[in-house]
């Protein structure tokens, strides 16, 4: 700890007894992965707000719209799918209901929960976003990796979902 975090009065954070430290070829795995991932997100998003005028974050909304029956998901659901809290959803939401993207409805099943859903203009902004995303994945990192990398990837990520996923 810092001596000025310790002057403020913080307690010292108590380790575990026997802290697993990341030795040297773990330390820079894990370096590599997470500031790669960070530098594709950006990319991702830079290049397709760039070409289409929707955030990455706002692409995932409407995907997993259009991935369900009915174009439509209770809104603490979609804030699920998208890791996203429920305020920040709501905002996000609302930007898209202002582009006609993305409209709100009461949920027919208790009157309590809001719905929700992709428009036909949502869809279609989608569907001209789609090649532009798809192109920035293919280039920026399936096209730099192997197929062993790639079936290494999936494995990797399989893993990680089996051991993260509450579900």
């Amino acid at each position: 700890m810092s001596p000025a975090v310790r002057a403020a009065g913080a307690a010292a954070p108590v380790p575990p007894a026997a802290t697993r430290w990341l030795d040297a070829d773990e330390q820079r795995a894990w370096r590599a992965w997470l500031y790669s991932w960070m530098l594709l997100d950006d990319r991702l998003d830079r290049e397709l707000t760039r070409q289409t005028g929707i955030s990455h974050a706002y692409y995932e909304i409407l995907v997993q719209l259009s991935e369900t029956e009915g174009r439509q998901l209770r809104m603490s659901e979609l804030a699920e799918r998208c890791l996203s809290s429920r305020s920040r959803l709501s905002h996000a939401v609302s930007r898209l209901e202002e582009r006609g993207w993305v409209r709100r409805q009461v949920c027919p099943d208790d009157g309590r929960g809001q719905l929700a859903v992709l428009t036909d203009e949502g869809f279609s902004a989608l569907e001209g976003a789609a090649p532009v995303h798809v192109e920035s994945v293919r280039s920026h990192l399936f096209d730099q990796l192997s197929p062993e990398q790639v079936a290494a990837m999936q494995d990797i990520g399989e893993t990680l979902l089996r051991h993260l996923n509450d579900d």
